[in-house]
């Protein structure tokens, strides 16, 4: 049977790496962040602390992505480490939490900046409640509601399932055409920022970084936590490159360089970002903002600001959006190559050599996901789920450099033991302190659900399902 071929080289393995990565947080968080900490030193601080956990977590799996450099990534590694139904669970909840549910968000973004430049029809307040679906416990949901904004979402994530439905190459060709244009765009932006720089009363950034904020102790270590959540989210999706892992030529040297260079040159655009951000807007007035860029913008160009950033985040978003459907959809195909019961999901498409199927059930979920509109609470729940996997996967290193000695390792992830440890003690540390303030807010009555517990109660409902699977695992050698 025809398999996926090796076909991305070092220039498409950095721009998967950089276009998935770069995307609406960026946009959409920094604002968030400053209220959570008050201070621009501790801001600018969350976007380095964070880029570097995310780079030693990406050092750490390059060694397993150049032990196992198949298709599937983290999958194919719980297999390894944890065996067939961790793995499944893993495949399950990239499904239903992180690798869907995210794609939707920033492509939904890209619509929404969109309307600034075209106004999307919506319906009127007694037709969206003409149909209501209400579910127990979790709250109503609105199908029809902003039915306009849904309605081009799902067009932009068929036409982009379809590009790589027909074709990976030229797949990944749209993907270095298009990071290559959000990093010409981004860095005009920052440039921009920075030569035009607004009033001389914005201008205080450095003076005013050393201020101490005004809360301190726990809530400030909470307010922390909080706020590298945030940033987390925007780094998320260095691990992507893993999962088409099967497809990238020479991946033992590919896999490791590309996620160096990718992920450094994330953390230096999100530093020069922020920093524009602050030469432009004071602390206090960004943690009120909406539109952090778009605010910016305007201090710097007027009224025409705000087109050229939205512009920026629909370039930015798009580009995030394309990678992730080229890469999400090859969990769905391993985990689907894995299972008789699933075995459709794990075919290749003959003649393009793509994971079709595992593509259109992938469109079909998100398809559920934009109508639903339960993709903001399912993006909540994102970085608590797929952060723990990470952790897993660091600490896989440690367990195979022990358990399997005699393995070559084409590359070794530096600083050994101490890189992929320490990754693990903050991630955990993270993942407490996280589910210590989502139970604290929904018991004080700030939030309605507690949406890390959620997450991990999604992920468990696979088990189920592979409970009924099971009997049906493929051997190793069967085709």
């Amino acid at each position: 049977m025809d398999g996926l071929q090796r076909r991305f080289g070092f220039n498409t393995t950095v721009a998967i790496i950089v276009g998935t990565v770069i995307g609406s947080g960026i946009f959409m968080k920094p604002a968030l962040m400053a209220s959570q900490l008050g201070s621009p030193m501790l801001l600018l601080s969350v976007w380095v602390v964070a880029g570097l956990v995310s780079l030693f977590g990406a050092m750490s799996n390059a060694e397993l992505a150049a032990m196992y450099p198949d298709t599937g990534g983290p999958y194919v590694y719980f297999r390894e480490l944890y065996g067939e139904a961790f793995a499944f669970l893993y495949g399950w909840a990239a499904f239903t939490v992180f690798n869907c549910a995210g794609t939707v968000s920033i492509a939904y973004v890209f619509v929404h900046y969109g309307t600034a430049f075209i106004d999307l029809p919506q319906l009127n307040d007694a037709s969206v409640h003409a149909f209501v679906v209400r579910l127990p416990g979790v709250g109503t949901i609105l199908p029809l509601e902003n039915i306009g904004e849904k309605v081009v979402t799902t067009i932009v994530l068929l036409l982009l399932t379809v590009l790589n439905y027909f074709s990976a190459g030229l797949g990944g060709a749209v993907q270095r055409g298009l990071t290559a244009l959000k990093a010409v765009a981004i860095g005009l932006l920052i440039v921009g920022l920075l030569a035009g720089g607004g009033s001389s009363a914005h201008h205080d950034m450095f003076a005013r970084a050393v201020d101490v904020p005004a809360i301190g102790g726990w809530t400030l270590f909470a307010a922390y936590f909080a706020a590298l959540g945030g940033a987390f989210w925007a780094y998320d999706g260095w691990n992507n490159i893993s999962f088409v892992a099967g497809e990238i030529k020479d991946p033992q040297r590919n896999i490791p360089r590309g996620l160096f260079v990718g992920l450094l040159f994330c953390v230096l655009v999100y530093v020069l970002v922020n920093i524009a951000f602050l030469y432009v807007l004071p602390i206090d007035v960004m943690a009120t903002s909406t539109l952090v860029a778009s605010d910016a913008a305007r201090v710097v160009w007027g009224a025409l600001g705000g087109g050229l950033v939205a512009a920026l985040v629909m370039l930015s978003t798009l580009g995030s959006t394309a990678a992730n459907v080229l890469a999400t959809a090859r969990v769905t195909y391993a985990v689907g190559a894995e299972y008789k019961g699933l075995a459709w999901v794990g075919k290749v498409r003959s003649g393009s050599h793509t994971p079709g199927n595992a593509l259109l059930l992938n469109m079909a979920w998100m398809t559920a996901l934009v109508f639903s509109g339960s993709f903001d609470m399912l993006t909540d729940m994102v970085v608590f789920v797929s952060w723990f996997f990470y952790a897993m996967l660091a600490l896989g290193v440690i367990i195979l450099r022990v358990r399997r000695k005699e393995v070559a390792r084409p590359y070794k992830v530096p600083g050994y033991p101490w890189v992929p440890g320490l990754f693990v003690l903050f991630t955990f540390a993270f993942l407490v302190t996280t589910l210590w303030s989502d139970a604290v807010d929904y018991l004080a009555g700030r939030t309605t659900l507690i949406n890390s517990l959620l997450g991990v109660l999604i992920t468990l409902a696979g088990l189920p399902l592979y409970l009924l699977l099971k009997r049906g695992v493929r051997s190793r050698g069967e085709g």
